[in-house]
């Protein structure tokens, strides 16, 4: 039975823990800024989440990429594998480097980077020299890292790619910004790579407003990673900088935030997966969509819930139920193909262009109410009941 319906937003914050008595416990302080016990309390909490030994609270998860990379030893004219189907943040960060992307397609079954088709790409296009790195024959290029993006929340084949990138003194710099919480065989994702990074934006999983971390094993790159994101200042006291350094630090407040956040993580992830499992039973008889699932060896926390349509039915599907009060949004354009990364090399593109041209993302906060599912999937029925009648 159709009814009225307020707005169903497509993700916001659940603002329902500690947050409020955190953050005023900051401001009675005075303790506000980059400084705090709640920067290193946030800090401790994260990489004790994902069983990493450092971690470095940045202001997004794009500075938390981009220090990752630095850090990492990314230098001008190197080269760094990334997906054609991710935010743009991941290939931007590349670019402020000075190195330059290589894109890759998307695995049939997710919308995560193709691994097998990155195998072919570093056995077939590369070489490894002297210097045991491995050289692009058609830039002569070094490939010094790769970022796999965990798409939604759904996890890359990781065993596969650190397999490769081992033998061909590849970085792995993870781009967990959408999968904290999220498991590939048992393990927290962001704890792979050399580094791993996470973003606490409005409509992550958990929220700072505005933050990212960066989480690692290596102590040095740890203390470099924060050295830099406090603008290369090395003494407590004097305005002494030894290298160009950055205002990547997280504040105080957000920190607040994000601590509250962190006790109640475990349970968002418990509701957005059942919830999953809500849009999954009740979308089962539709022929005319696919919801994107995990695989058997992986734990998504569902960031979003994606469906797949036919392309004919993919615009005039989402202004149906945007006319409804239904917040829905489509997957990010294919990186390669805007005007800015036209120019940059690709590696046999195919599957992403299909997943962009019929994926919709549909409300998933954390909130979200089951009636307010049922909301959503009666209209989605209800659109392809009317398309039926018409014979479309």
């Amino acid at each position: 039975m159709t009814r009225s319906c307020k707005t169903i937003p497509l993700s916001i914050p659940e603002i329902s823990g500690n947050e409020w008595k955190y953050i005023k416990e900051c401001l009675d302080a005075g303790w506000v800024s980059s400084v705090g016990n709640y920067v290193t309390r946030f800090e401790e909490m994260v990489a004790d989440y994902v069983s990493a030994k450092y971690a470095v609270a940045t202001v997004n998860g794009t500075a938390a990429l981009h220090i990752s990379l630095i850090v990492c030893g990314v230098q001008p004219d190197d080269e760094v594998i990334v997906p054609t189907l991710t935010f743009i943040a991941p290939v931007n960060v590349v670019r402020y480097c000075g190195a330059y992307p290589v894109f890759m397609d998307c695995d049939k079954d997710t919308l995560c980077i193709d691994v097998q088709k990155v195998i072919e790409f570093i056995n077939n296009e590369c070489e490894q020299r002297d210097d045991s790195y491995a050289y692009n024959k058609k830039t002569n290029r070094r490939i010094k890292a790769i970022i796999p993006v965990h798409i939604f929340g759904h996890p890359v084949d990781m065993n596969a790619l650190i397999e490769i990138c081992m033998k061909y003194n590849i970085d792995i710099i993870e781009d967990a910004t959408e999968s904290l919480g999220s498991e590939y065989k048992g393990k927290k994702t962001g704890s792979f790579g050399k580094a791993g990074c996470f973003s606490f934006n409005g409509n992550k999983i958990i929220t700072t407003g505005g933050g990212g971390m960066v989480v690692t094993d290596n102590e040095s790159l740890a203390k470099r990673a924060r050295h830099l994101t406090t603008q290369a200042k090395n003494d407590p006291f004097e305005y002494d900088h030894d290298e160009i350094g950055y205002n990547y630090r997280l504040t105080n407040i957000q920190a607040a935030m994000g601590v509250a956040q962190m006790e109640k993580l475990d349970e968002f992830i418990t509701i957005k997966r059942k919830n999953a499992e809500l849009y999954k039973d009740l979308l089962s008889d539709n022929k005319e969509l696919e919801m994107l699932w995990e695989k058997a060896w992986v734990k998504s926390n569902y960031w979003f819930y994606t469906v797949k349509v036919s392309k004919k039915h993919k615009k005039a599907l989402m202004d149906f139920l945007l006319s409804r009060g239904i917040q829905v949004r489509p997957v990010w354009k294919l990186i390669h193909t805007l005007p800015i990364y036209r120019d940059c090399q690709t590696h046999e593109i195919a599957r992403a262009f299909d997943f962009y041209e019929s994926c919709i993302n549909l409300p998933c906060s954390v909130n979200l109410k089951e009636d307010q599912i049922n909301f959503v999937v009666e209209n989605i029925q209800n659109y392809f009941k009317t398309e039926c009648e018409k014979g479309i």
